[in-house]
Parts: C-alpha cells; sequence; structure tokens
C-alpha cells in the first residue's frame, strides 16, 4: 500500500501547509497546540521508525536474522530503554509539580 502520492515535493509540501491553515480556523489555540503536538508524536513515531529500518539495512539485519542479534546488543537496548523511561518519568513529575 502506497501512502505517500507520487507527487511534486513542492506541491507535497503546500498540502501540509493547506492542510494545517484549515485546520487552525474554528480550534482555540490550547486544541490547536494540542493536535500540533500529536501530530509531532505522529511524525517522531515515523521519523524513528524509518531511521532504525535504515539502521538494519546498513547492517544488513532482516527479519529473518533478528533472532541471531547478541547479547551485548540486548543489553545495550535494554540499558537506553532504562534511561528513557527514567528521563520520561522525570519529565511526568515535573508536569504534576507544575499543574
Amino acid at each position: 500500500m502506497r501512502l505517500i502520492p507520487n507527487v511534486p515535493a513542492k506541491i507535497f509540501s503546500f498540502s501540509a501547509v493547506a492542510v494545517g491553515y484549515l485546520l487552525i480556523d474554528d480550534t482555540t489555540a490550547n486544541e490547536q497546540n494540542a493536535l500540533g503536538n500529536w501530530l509531532m508524536l505522529v511524525a517522531q513515531v515515523l521519523c524513528t521508525n524509518a531511521y532504525y529500518k535504515q539502521v538494519q539495512a546498513e547492517r544488513g539485519i532482516n527479519s529473518s536474522q533478528n533472532s541471531n542479534t547478541n547479547t551485548s546488543d540486548i543489553n545495550q537496548t535494554i540499558d537506553i530503554l532504562y534511561k528513557m523511561v527514567n528521563a520520561l518519568n522525570k519529565e511526568i513529575s515535573e508536569i504534576k509539580k507544575s499543574i
């Protein structure tokens, strides 16, 4: 399934501007902020996934080779995930304090 239409880059970018302007007409500043943050999160997930796939392709890793991942790579990934969880918990605590 192809989600990205075969259109010139400038037209594709302009369509995002047009949609953005259409979405601000009937929304409050808080609604615009919430929607904008949600869309940025979606974009970050897409970018992160694409980057990860690029790294896998660069290393020659495909789905059939994933079972051969060595222990140090797994431990490194676990360490990174723990750091991310701790950073998120810290951010949540800071937000709770400011409310």
